[in-house]
């Protein structure tokens, strides 16, 4: 017996259109129902965890996709802020990045990142990307409960 699939709240937080609109795009053709939110640098990224101002009602993500490289509060700086927080420390977090440089790879693992993955410069590829990453976190992981 297989339990029903939630949607989930992704939180997104990509500051380029195009790969915004590429995890959309791979979203939309998965089909499952899950709930993507975009934040476009670092502030907002913490705004929308810590629900404030514009994000005052948002709901707590189960999952974060993660840019490193953000303007105004990078993305190192909101992974460590998000894994030293007891509240928001439970919501996994997947690094998704242009950067294949050993030393992010490493120091995001060291701040806990969840799984670290180099966005593909390929369109298809992205998609599959994405997809893979949705389906592991839909039908394989258990996540925590909402806080």
């Amino acid at each position: 017996m297989t339990t029903p699939v939630r949607p989930i709240e992704v939180l997104l937080v990509e500051d380029d259109p195009g790969d915004e609109l590429m995890t959309r795009e791979a979203f939309e053709d998965n089909k499952v129902g899950n709930v993507l939110h975009v934040v476009r640098d670092g502030l907002e990224a913490l705004d929308f965890l810590y629900r404030r101002g514009e994000y005052a009602d948002a709901p707590r993500p189960d999952l974060i996709l993660l840019d490193l490289n953000l303007p105004r509060y990078d993305g190192r700086q909101v992974l460590e802020q998000i894994k030293n927080d007891g509240e928001l420390a439970s919501i996994p977090v997947v690094v998704l990045t242009t950067s294949s440089a050993e030393e992010d790879i490493l120091r995001s693992y060291r701040l806990h990142a969840n799984a670290y993955v180099t966005k593909p410069v390929d369109f298809e590829q992205f998609i599959a990307a994405i997809r893979q990453i949705d389906d592991f976190f839909v039908t394989v992981v258990r996540l925590p409960p909402r806080g």
